[in-house]
């Protein structure tokens, strides 16, 4: 206890500097350094209002205290050295973004915003086309190389926003085959040739026009004679203009190329390009010097080697003419000539099966009661006067016997062979003057008919 009442009072004085945010209540500054700095002051010389000036700078009193927005607040208010309240703004032209901003152009002093280029002189000695921005090159083909040679008159539009001429397509590929299409299949129901020009010129894309030639026949491939026949026709149309001899050439080789995959869906399509292409080569659509050359680079190709021999077939360019058949849209008076052909021509030979494939390759099956009619017809005319001969009976039962063989075939229907004799019946008067046992022998070739299954037992003909 004696130790301790002997240590001083502690005071403000003794403990010296004391943490005071608020700046209130006891001073902070202990006598004696209040007497260390004013001996200090005395010895620098000179006080005032301001305080004493050093290099310069006028210090003031207070200057390096702290500042505090309000009474008995804990809260400092802190001015920093390089602030400025007012100019207080993020300026992110002039950040220095690392390296303080060293190498970094903040204005262009070249210049070349004031420099006015001129118009490209085409007689200039240093003259590039491809540097000439009135004019500019339109595509979305990579295989195009040779879009950047393009000289003026060549262009294909012009854009009206930008001003300046457009060389190349004016659609993308898919676009084109889309637009194509539908121009094809509309040619399908329409035949109108001179349409499917016009449209094609509307495109403007002539760098796609050897797919003019594959996309027709492509689609031609799984429907019938008569738009093969329409294909045909319209390819000879286009050639020379708007499909050049190139792009004829281009189109085979295009097709030739995509063939293997054509055959998956299509089993007949080798036989059938091979038609076109000698169908092309007679209509002088093709060289024939195409197919030489497909020859050598396609040795042993079925395609090619079919063209071949149907262009080496004697009265080649009358056979070709008709190569898609009879059911390729001619007119009717031609197709009931085909028909005569066939029927008299089996009952020569009376082959079946090729009577039946004949009659398939009409393709007419609207039309097959016709076929009846005149079969029956040419079998009365086959006997003669006297149908007890045995040439007039066996005239007969060939005939029952093909259109009984055609509707278990399923290539023709019984509703046909009940229309023909239908119709048979109609005319039988004006039969009976030239052959007389007109009735007894349509009778005979009915029950033939009902026996092979021709017509039903249950019912008669129609018109009966």
């Amino acid at each position: 206890m004696a130790e301790f009442s002997k240590r001083p009072e502690v005071t403000v004085e003794t403990m010296g500097k004391v943490h005071n945010p608020t700046g209130e209540g006891i001073h902070a500054i202990s006598a004696q350094a209040k007497a260390k700095a004013a001996k200090h002051k005395a010895a620098v010389g000179g006080s005032g209002p301001q305080g004493p000036q050093r290099h310069g700078h006028v210090h003031t009193e207070g200057e390096h205290e702290t500042q505090v927005s309000e009474a008995g607040s804990a809260r400092r208010n802190i001015t920093r050295k390089k602030s400025d309240n007012t100019a207080g703004n993020y300026d992110d032209a002039r950040k220095k973004q690392g390296g303080h901003g060293k190498g970094k152009w903040t204005e262009v002093m070249d210049g070349s915003e004031e420099a006015v280029v001129g118009a490209l002189d085409e007689n200039d000695p240093i003259y590039d086309e491809q540097e000439d921005s009135s004019a500019y090159i339109l595509s979305s083909s990579a295989n195009n190389e040779n879009l950047a040679d393009k000289k003026k008159g060549d262009e294909t539009g012009y854009d009206s926003i930008a001003e300046k001429a457009i060389y190349g397509p004016m659609l993308t590929l898919p676009e084109f085959k889309i637009r194509l299409a539908d121009i094809l299949r509309e040619y399908f129901d329409s035949a109108d040739t001179d349409e499917v020009i016009r449209s094609i010129d509307e495109l403007k894309c002539k760098e796609y026009h050897p797919e003019v030639v594959k996309r027709a026949i492509s689609l031609s491939l799984d429907k019938g004679p008569r738009e093969r026949e329409l294909v045909s026709r319209l390819l000879t149309c286009l050639h020379p203009t708007p499909l050049a001899e190139e792009d004829v050439e281009g189109g085979f080789e295009l097709l030739l190329t995509a063939l293997d995959d054509l055959s998956i869906d299509i089993p007949d399509a080798k036989l059938m390009v091979g038609s076109f292409l000698a169908r092309a080569v007679v209509d002088e659509v093709l060289p024939p010097v195409f197919l030489s050359t497909q020859n050598n680079d396609r040795p042993g190709d079925a395609v090619i080697e079919r063209a071949v021999s149907l262009l080496s077939r004697e009265h080649c360019t009358a056979r070709l003419e008709h190569v898609w058949g009879p059911g390729d849209g001619r007119p009717i008076a031609e197709l009931k000539s085909v028909m005569d052909m066939l029927l008299k021509e089996y009952l020569l030979s009376r082959e079946l099966d090729e009577a039946a494939v004949c009659v398939k390759e009409m393709n007419a099956a609207h039309f097959q009661h016709e076929l009846v009619k005149r079969g029956v017809t040419i079998a009365m005319e086959e006997d003669g006067q006297n149908n007890q001969s045995e040439k007039a009976a066996s005239a007969i039962d060939a005939m029952a016997a093909l259109f009984s063989f055609l509707v278990k075939n399923a290539i023709v229907s019984e509703y046909q062979v009940a229309k023909g004799l239908s119709r048979l019946h109609k005319i039988l008067p004006d039969l009976s003057l030239d052959v007389p046992a007109a009735p007894e022998i349509l009778a005979e070739f009915e029950d033939l008919a009902k026996g092979g299954g021709c017509l039903p037992i249950a019912s008669g003909t129609p018109g009966q």
